[in-house]
């Protein structure tokens, strides 16, 4: 009844009105930020190999789709599971798993697997614990420029005086290596590091941190990162980028653990905020933290930023 197989030239008639009905529920269904690539730029990730897409077709109808990609990071990401209608949603998806497991077996010996499950993906969380996934729980929150109150609660959020030998200054590539070496031990043990193995290492983090200045991400914005200094070293840092010319996003924020406590994180975010917040043509400012890390929910909203939606991190371990 069901085939499902990696979508090759032969599929790509049926599978076009498909990926036309992903396109127009991206946003609403999959709380999707900017629309999808179109169909033609998909077609030519898939033939460079970029992206993979496992295609499912019920009786010769192409009705669903994942897509996962093992070209990016040290991770196996899973991106989407899309199906033309919620009738057979589920029962779609645990095939296309199925397929997708059966084709990482061997990857999966040496790659974790992360899929950020938003929007109506959450209703795949049973089909995804059976594969033995687990979960993070993630919040996303956004400083809107209009039709919100962020302005005004950012110009009074409680910010305390920089302490005498500590200074704020603009990002430069002279701080790479450090910068590499506080987000590593910032980040080693949290549960970002689950699902983005990178953060474990010195060379993972300098291929993330790479990855962010070098545009890979989004536009990097070095005169809105901040770089926390303690008597001329640094001690902490705040990257900040930019999708679509309008939408910023705060990537990475990390400070070392004995300047921690002392409300520098603060000082950084806002010292990256006050670079931008006059420039007319940004929209918003995004970041995600876990749901239940209450200190960065707390930093964030001081500075303005609003709780917006929340997804099911889900992360499956290395094999044994």
């Amino acid at each position: 009844m069901y085939n499902t197989k990696l979508l090759t030239v032969e599929d790509y008639e049926n599978f076009q009105e498909l990926y036309d009905d992903f396109c127009s529920k991206a946003k609403i269904e999959y709380d999707f930020e900017l629309a999808p690539i179109d169909y033609d730029g998909f077609l030519d990730s898939v033939e460079k190999g970029l992206i993979e897409c496992i295609i499912l077709y019920d009786n010769h109808v192409a009705s669903g789709f994942l897509v996962y990609t093992t070209a990016i990071s040290e991770a196996i990401e899973l991106n989407i599971i899309h199906c033309l209608t919620k009738d057979n949603y589920i029962e779609y998806a645990r095939e296309l798993l199925k397929k997708f497991m059966d084709l990482t077996f061997a990857i999966r010996k040496k790659k974790i697997v992360c899929y950020p499950m938003l929007g109506d993906q959450k209703s795949l969380i049973g089909v995804i614990v059976k594969n033995g996934f687990q979960f993070i729980g993630t919040e996303v929150l956004r400083f809107m420029f209009h039709g919100t109150d962020s302005k005004d609660l950012f110009s009074r959020a409680r910010v305390v005086e920089l302490p005498q030998g500590y200074e704020v200054v603009k990002w430069s590539s002279i701080y790479f290596e450090d910068a590499v070496k506080i987000i590593q031990e910032s980040f080693n043990n949290s549960s970002d590091a689950l699902f983005d193995p990178r953060f474990k290492s010195l060379a993972g983090c300098r291929d993330i941190i790479t990855k962010v200045v070098k545009d890979v991400y989004a536009e990097f914005l070095p005169d809105a990162t901040s770089v926390l200094l303690y008597e001329g070293k640094p001690v902490g840092f705040a990257f900040m980028n930019i999708t679509n010319g309008s939408i910023v996003n705060i990537p990475l924020v990390g400070i070392q653990e004995e300047h921690q406590g002392k409300g520098l994180s603060t000082i950084m975010l806002k010292h990256s905020i006050d670079a931008i917040i006059n420039n007319p043509n940004i929209s918003e400012i995004n970041t995600t933290t876990e749901s239940d890390n209450l200190q960065a929910l707390r930093l964030y909203k001081n500075l303005g930023f609003k709780e917006d939606y929340n997804y099911p991190q889900a992360y499956l371990p290395v094999s044994a």
